[in-house]
C-alpha cells in the first residue's frame, strides 16, 4: 500500500512549478501514489476499465534493452521499497545515459480528473501531479503514459542525473516497449508506479484500487533530451526511441 501524507501537504498549498520552471536543482516533493489495498476493494465507484492489449513502441526491442540492464552499478544510497511493509530491496541502478530499476507497478491516477480517475474511482485521488502540461493544466494519468519517480531524498535524487518531469523512460513488460515520461513524484521511499494509461498501455489491469502487478517490470529513465511538450505521447515515443539506441551503442 502506498502512502499519502507529503501530497496532502501539496495539495494543501505547495507550489507545483511545470518542467519548463524547473532548475536543475528543484524538485517539487509529493507522495501522488496510489494502494493496492484489499481493504479498499470493496468501495463503490465504477470499475476500471480492463487493460488493453499490450504495445510495442519504438525500434528497439525489449530484449535488447533488458539485455543492457542485467547486471546493477547501484546508485542510489539506499534500497526503495515496492510496498508499505515490504523488504527495502530495490536498488536503482545506473549506466551511461541512463538509470533503471526493476520493480513492480501501482497505478497513479493523480492530476486532471476523468471518467477513470477521480474520487469515486480512486479514495486518495489527488487533483494535482508534480508536474504539469506546457499549458499549465495538470497531467491526465487515465491518457498519458507517464512514470513516477521517488520523491528526492538522501536516499536517492532524479535531479542529480538531470531527470526532471519530460524525461522519458522505457518501461518494459512481458516483453513489450512503453515509452512514458516522467509525470509525478512519490513517496521518498517507496518505487515502482506509473499512471492509469501507462498500465492499460502495457496490459496491466489498470484500476488504482487493485489493479497493477505484484513485479517483472523493469524502468529505464534516460539522462538526455526530454518530451516536448511533456503531454504529447508522440514525442515521448520519438524521443525514447532515439534515446534507447543511443544507450544501446554507449553500452
Amino acid at each position: 500500500m502506498r502512502t499519502r501524507t507529503a501530497a496532502l501537504a501539496v495539495a494543501t498549498g505547495a507550489v507545483l512549478l511545470s518542467p519548463a520552471s524547473l532548475p536543475a536543482s528543484a524538485h517539487p516533493q509529493g507522495d501522488t501514489a496510489n494502494p493496492k489495498s484489499p481493504q479498499n476493494s470493496g468501495i463503490s465507484g465504477p470499475p476500471a476499465a480492463p487493460a488493453a492489449p499490450a504495445v510495442q513502441e519504438g525500434s528497439v526491442s525489449a530484449a535488447a534493452l533488458l539485455a543492457k540492464v542485467e547486471g546493477c552499478r547501484q546508485v542510489s544510497r539506499d534500497k526503495y521499497r515496492t510496498d508499505d511493509g515490504a523488504r527495502a530491496n530495490i536498488p536503482v541502478c545506473g549506466k551511461r545515459g541512463a538509470v533503471f530499476w526493476k520493480a513492480d507497478m501501482d497505478i497513479d491516477c493523480d492530476g486532471r480528473r476523468s471518467k477513470a480517475c477521480n474520487r469515486r474511482t480512486d479514495p486518495l485521488f489527488l487533483d494535482a501531479t508534480a508536474f504539469q502540461e506546457s499549458t499549465g493544466r495538470q497531467l491526465s494519468a487515465e491518457h498519458l503514459p507517464y512514470v513516477v519517480v521517488p520523491g528526492a531524498s538522501r536516499r536517492w535524487s532524479h535531479t542529480a542525473h538531470g531527470i526532471t518531469g519530460g524525461s522519458v523512460a522505457a518501461v518494459i513488460h512481458q516483453g513489450k516497449v512503453l515509452y512514458t515520461v516522467v509525470g509525478d513524484t512519490g513517496p521518498k521511499d517507496l518505487i515502482g508506479e506509473a499512471s492509469y494509461a501507462a498500465a492499460k498501455s502495457l496490459g496491466i489491469r489498470p484500476d488504482p484500487r487493485s489493479g497493477g502487478t505484484d513485479a517483472g517490470v523493469t524502468y529505464i529513465v534516460f539522462e538526455g533530451p526530454k518530451a516536448s511538450p511533456i503531454e504529447n505521447h508522440r514525442a515521448a515515443v520519438a524521443r525514447g526511441d532515439a534515446l534507447a539506441r543511443q544507450f544501446l551503442r554507449q553500452n
